[in-house]
């Protein structure tokens, strides 16, 4: 088993450790009437969180790099033979992602391209079942699998105008126009898009590998541009030891890739400079040469660069050669990703579990620690009434009423507060709604497909952004206006009634509106310097507006659900404590109305409340104790989940 295989598989035990321990938690808080909305909600989006987490790995190259030998030898040498199609020339011919997906059987689901046509991203079609073409998957068949991969290195011919009408042709392009026939055609990829949904292993636990085609193909496919590549967690670059740093590949690395975090560059086909004329040290300084000519050319330390030979590491794994699979390099890079990625993935996650549930936590020792006071509270004023006689109970039953009738004054002035609470929550929406924002859609595109200029193009797309962007601060200011109001309430309750609340729950629309500023980045990297108006360059401008459409729309649409949710919640907290708040006051009056008609009721009830005490105590221990519990599973590291287990 890879080092990076390993680090996976800790990786998904790891997360399984902290879900198991926030179930505990949630079934003990819901047994003991500690649930209330707002922490459900919290629970259950970190456990989303938890079981929808994936991890993406991109292999980005120019064809016939060895883009799937590496990942068949990544991960897939277990099957004992390749399972990715790898021979000379082009064998991806369009995107592929290989995932796992529960809710369909094994196959392979593929996108016709003549979608190319129509004014919808890929985004848009995968929720469109109709229109793939979907070949099952047979995995009991390592041949067969392989056959049914093919499928995806499928080709036709189609007529130059309809390939220009998918913008993927060119006139203007010379080293496209050398690509059409006798009969004026070209060949393009039968497919748009493929998934393969594969119950492998990695892939069930949430890992996703982007296989993507050529290099022309990172500038034709607003899907990889905007969406795969960007959001992928890790990009492996791949280059030819043989040929190293071509043109078209610094332009992709400086436009789309770029160094950061979880962006690697292999170097390939190292077995091509194994030489029997050269010595060991001889070829040693040949792949040292190269590795340190490729990280000047990127702009990269030589540490980022990995020479590996992807063929030769497969076949050192599937034959057992360990002396093979070393020479190939090929562990090196594999300890690398384990060593870069998912520990980040893990930092990220837990870093957000950890805001969710601290927030929870304290809410929850918060009501419990309100409703042992409350218990002393009463168990004190009970204790007081041992030898008073029956105008001192009077006495005290006149002041819990008073109690009540000051917190019964502040409940309707609540009342007001819910008020203005519906009328901002409507607000909200008035700027954030879906149907504002394809109004907008519709606009651009007809001015866009009314405008002979590129100036026109991108002044509509300028103004597309600017209402987006616009729309979101207009909601946000809502947002923003509904906690303030929101913490002035929880503060005034805390005081004049002493209930233990904290802040509301924090919210905040930015993280959407800096996702519609790498969108909009991300066309200008792509349009920004484009001067002429040219055919080929009309389509692939509309055909990158729908799929920037398209992402704004997922963004805006998990703003409105992401708001909803909060509105519903954000009172939660609050009207959850004035509840114990009443029913403790409730008890108070009870309490002392019974020992005002039997005094020699007073020792039983006090005994009663001691128990009630002791019975909360106990609780809240338990709460800690889950607490700690969960706290250890988010902070344990992944090595040492093997030695607990």
């Amino acid at each position: 088993m890879s080092n990076l295989v390993q680090k996976f598989q800790e990786y998904s035990e790891w997360r399984t450790a902290v879900a198991g321990a926030l179930r505990r938690y949630q079934t003990w808080a819901s047994a003991s009437k500690l649930s209330d909305v707002a922490s459900e909600q919290r629970i259950t989006r970190a456990l989303a969180r938890l079981t929808d987490d994936k991890l993406s790995i991109a292999f980005v190259a120019e064809f016939s790099r060895g883009k799937s030998e590496l990942i068949n030898a990544i991960f897939f040498a277990d099957y004992g033979q390749r399972i990715l199609p790898s021979t000379a020339g082009r064998t991806t011919m369009c995107p592929t992602e290989l995932l796992y997906d529960e809710t369909f059987p094994p196959c392979i689901r593929l996108l016709p391209i003549e979608t190319r046509a129509e004014a919808q991203s890929t985004s848009d079609y995968k929720s469109a079942h109709h229109a793939w073409t979907v070949l099952p998957l047979d995995t009991s068949s390592t041949d067969g699998m392989l056959e049914a991969f093919k499928q995806v290195s499928l080709t036709k011919w189609v007529p130059k105008e309809e390939a220009a009408r998918y913008g993927l042709f060119d006139d203007s392009d010379p080293d496209a126009v050398v690509t059409v026939d006798a009969l004026g055609r070209v060949e393009i990829s039968q497919w748009r898009h493929a998934i393969v949904n594969f119950p492998h292993p990695l892939l069930k636990e949430g890992l996703v590998i982007i296989d993507t085609p050529g290099l022309n193909a990172i500038g034709t496919e607003p899907e990889l541009t905007l969406n795969l590549i960007p959001n992928a967690h890790a990009v492996l670059f791949i280059l030819a030891a043989d040929t190293g740093v071509t043109k078209s590949d610094i332009d992709v690395w400086r436009h789309h890739i770029g160094n950061g975090a979880g962006r690697m560059v292999v170097l390939n086909k190292i077995d091509s400079m194994w030489d029997e004329l050269r010595s060991p040290a001889e070829v040693e300084e040949q792949i040292d040469k190269q590795i340190a000519n490729v990280a000047q050319t990127l702009g990269l330390s030589e540490t980022q660069v990995y020479p590996v030979s992807a063929q030769k590491g497969l076949v050192g794994k599937i034959n057992g050669e360990p002396l093979l699979l070393q020479k190939s390099r090929l562990p090196a890079l594999e300890n690398a990703l384990s060593k870069e990625l998912i520990p980040a993935k893990r930092d990220i996650i837990r870093a957000q579990l950890i805001a969710d549930i601290h927030d929870m936590t304290v809410s929850k020792q918060a009501l419990m620690s309100a409703q042992i006071r409350n218990v002393v509270e009463q168990l004190l004023e009970l204790k007081s009434l041992r030898g008073k006689n029956k105008s001192i109970v009077s006495h005290m039953m006149k002041r819990i009423d008073i109690e009540k009738k000051e917190f019964d004054e502040s409940l309707l002035k609540l009342q007001g507060t819910r008020m203005v609470f519906a009328r901002l929550s409507a607000a909200v929406f008035t700027t954030l709604g879906m149907g504002i924002l394809k109004e907008e859609i519709r606009k651009t595109r007809e001015i866009m497909e009314g405008s002979m200029f590129t100036a026109g193009f991108r002044n509509a797309v300028k103004e597309f952004f600017d209402v987006a962007q616009g729309n979101l601060t207009l909601s946000g200011q809502k947002t923003d206006e509904i906690a303030e109001m929101m913490t002035i309430m929880y503060r005034k309750f805390s005081t004049e009634h002493g209930l233990a609340l904290s802040t509301p729950m924090p919210f905040s629309l930015d993280k959407y509106r800096k996702e519609i500023s790498v969108i909009e980045a991300a066309y200008q990297r792509q349009f920004g310097t484009i001067t002429l108006m040219k055919t080929s360059q009309v389509v692939l401008m509309q055909k990158f507006f729908d799929s920037i459409a398209s992402r704004v729309k997922q963004s805006f649409l998990q703003a409105n659900r992401d708001v909803d949710a909060w509105l519903k919640v954000v009172m939660a907290p609050l009207e959850e404590q004035i509840r114990a708040h009443k029913s403790q006051l409730k008890q108070r009056t009870d309490s002392i109305e019974r020992v005002h008609v039997a005094v020699d009721s007073l020792e039983e009830k006090i005994q009663s409340v001691e128990l009630l005490q002791n019975e909360l105590t106990s609780q809240r221990n338990t709460l800690t104790e889950l607490e700690a519990d969960l706290k250890n599973a988010l902070g344990s590291e992944l090595t040492s989940l093997k030695v607990a287990a």
